[in-house]
């Protein structure tokens, strides 16, 4: 085959033209190790639970340049508001409209038309390249990269350098690199009082205002100053609820709910630690108890600047004209369990419509990301 066979194009409406909506896998992972098996890579399917997960490798030496993504998408939303089939994989003036066109099913294309440009240049490269790609990424990602990860690293891979192809860049190609996430914590508080009559507090436990003490106390802490690469982390309150229809009742249960986007100064854990001994404190006097539930659903990671960042840079400013900068910006992704292996960057498409009605990306931008791809992997292996 040649490497017009592996157009990103191509490649990217067939990955849409399969509604891979998260756990569903419906041919999309087929598409990619088709391909790559085509390209001579050895391919082995992980299935976890309900998640079909894809690990392939050309090259069997150090060092090991790992593509990773997921071919799962959101679901579509009203299909009233889309102007075409979301999986229909529409070209329009010089738009590819479709669910996953952004994220990232775009950007998987040009995973692939990159690597066959460089082993077509290459057929015998100073190491190995692999891919590392999920259906889970959009979902709760419990049966995804975090348990690929593990079994391939169970049969002795290594991974030495990753980059995730999530859609990066907020509005042209060139504008930004992940070069590292927040952390993110959630948390549910139930407070637990004694029902009254509000004209006999002293017979009451007020649940109510156990809550707001111990919603003050954790809002006025200073969590951090920030730190290197990141803003100071924070806390949001997002909810209040206490249910209570009546104006004369003290109500015996009072919850919220609570988001802590946090910085390398923290871990889960130790938020976690944090949160525990504040409700005690905040228990103090109280007839009653206050109960937390904290779920952790990404520690926070940083990659340092160095040969991972430049070389990301150096491609896309030799392609584009532009410099990225780096950022730590923005939600989760599966780097959070990549970082865990190997030095991680995230760098993709144009991100404005991800998740949105008419999801789209223009073909010349994806065209464009499989070019700093191949200039990627060219400078990579000139390098190690």
């Amino acid at each position: 085959m040649t490497t017009s066979d592996f157009d990103p194009i191509h490649l990217a409406c067939d990955l849409i033209r399969k509604p891979s909506v998260t756990p569903a896998d419906l041919g999309a992972l087929d598409v990619v190790q088709q391909a790559l098996e085509a390209l001579g890579f050895r391919v082995k399917r992980y299935r976890f639970e309900d998640i079909d997960n894809l690990y392939a490798r050309f090259g069997t030496e150090a060092p090991n340049f790992c593509f990773a993504g997921h071919t799962d998408v959101v679901p579509t939303g009203d299909l009233a508001q889309w102007s075409v089939d979301p999986f229909e994989a529409a070209l329009q003036d010089g738009l590819l409209i479709g669910r996953g066109a952004a994220d990232m099913k775009g950007g998987i294309a040009a995973f692939v038309a990159a690597t066959a440009r460089y082993l077509a240049k290459n057929p015998k490269p100073k190491g190995s390249i692999s891919f590392l790609i999920t259906g889970d990424e959009e979902g709760v990602a419990l049966h995804g990269t975090k348990r690929l990860l593990q079994a391939i690293a169970a049969e002795g891979e290594v991974l030495d350098h990753c980059v995730v192809g999530e859609p990066t860049n907020p509005d042209a190609m060139g504008d930004m690199i992940k070069n590292g996430r927040r952390g993110s914590l959630n948390c549910t508080v139930s407070v637990t009082g004694i029902q009254g009559h509000v004209a006999y507090p002293h017979k009451a436990a007020n649940p109510v205002r156990a809550l707001i003490g111990f919603l003050h106390q954790i809002q006025s802490h200073k969590l951090d100053e920030g730190a290197e690469g990141f803003q100071p982390s924070n806390l949001e309150v997002v909810t209040i609820d206490v249910g209570n229809p009546t104006t004369n009742v003290i109500p015996e249960k009072a919850t919220a709910r609570f988001n802590i986007r946090f910085n390398t100064a923290h871990t889960g854990e130790s938020l976690s630690t944090w949160l525990l001994a504040e409700a005690r404190r905040a228990e103090e006097g109280f007839n009653g108890k206050i109960d937390l539930a904290i779920m952790v659903s990404g520690e926070a990671f940083f990659t340092p600047p160095g040969l991972l960042t430049h070389l990301i840079q150096d491609a896309c400013e030799a392609v584009t004209g532009r410099r990225p900068e780096l950022s730590t910006t923005g939600g989760t992704s599966d780097a959070r369990f990549i970082k865990d292996y190997c030095p991680v960057c995230e760098f993709g498409l144009v991100g404005a419509t991800m998740h949105q009605v008419n999801e789209r990306v223009e073909t010349r931008d994806i065209e464009t990301l499989a070019t700093i791809y191949e200039g990627v992997l060219d400078r990579y292996f000139a390098q190690v």
